[in-house]
């Protein structure tokens, strides 16, 4: 939940900046953390869809 509420916090600061260079700083760190939620999520995967042992 955390990173899913980190990634709202970035959308809506780059929503309201108003200086290129800000705009340029939001969007890698928005990058940076959507690469992160996917990285979770394909490890959470990775867990449930894993074989059950024998």
């Amino acid at each position: 939940m955390l990173i899913d509420q980190h990634i709202e916090e970035l959308r809506a600061e780059l929503r309201n900046a108003v200086y290129q260079d800000e705009r340029r700083w939001i969007e890698t760190e928005l990058e940076k953390a959507l690469a992160e939620r996917e990285e979770i999520w394909a490890e959470m995967e990775g867990l449930i869809s894993a074989e059950p042992p024998f």
